[in-house]
């Protein structure tokens, strides 16, 4: 039986300019909206199995990523709103072509000075071989799409 390799971690901040409970809501409960804030990124996301925000629910995200289309299913493993925390699990999809698993924490913390928030991915992996790349473009499209959501909860 094979081993399993290290688990990675990749961590990337973000700061925005909207509340922790608004940006966190677009994930937990309104993901299928967040294609709206940045469809050349996102092109959507549904509803497979359970209700929006809560654990064990199951999506499947359209996307595009390094200039191509891909998809990822994807399971609510945690949620929790006084924390502002969501985490998805990826079951199937582009990224278990290059990862055993791979999964995905988003927590919004407020600033610390001043308004605004921080919006805190981090990625935890598991590559199929030493080979694969560490998913940094993944940690750049994160940060992107968190700009988007902002522009578009400022609006």
């Amino acid at each position: 039986m094979a081993s399993s390799g290290p688990v990675h971690k990749m961590e990337v901040d973000v700061e925005i300019k909207a509340s922790p409970e608004q940006f966190h809501d677009m994930f937990a409960n309104k993901p299928h909206h967040v294609h709206n804030t940045c469809y050349d990124k996102i092109q959507g996301c549904e509803l497979h199995e359970g209700e929006w925000g809560k654990v064990g629910t199951v999506v499947y995200w359209s996307y595009v990523h390094d200039g191509k289309a891909k998809k990822a299913k994807e399971v609510i493993e945690a949620v929790d709103p006084d924390k502002n925390l969501i985490t998805f699990r990826v079951v199937e999809g582009d990224l278990m072509e290059e990862y055993k698993s791979f999964v995905i924490t988003i927590q919004v913390s407020p600033k610390s000075e001043g308004s605004g928030s921080v919006v805190h991915w981090t990625l935890e992996y598991e590559k199929l071989h030493e080979e694969i790349d560490h998913p940094e473009t993944l940690l750049e499209f994160v940060r992107d799409v968190s700009k988007d959501i902002d522009t578009h909860l400022a609006q």
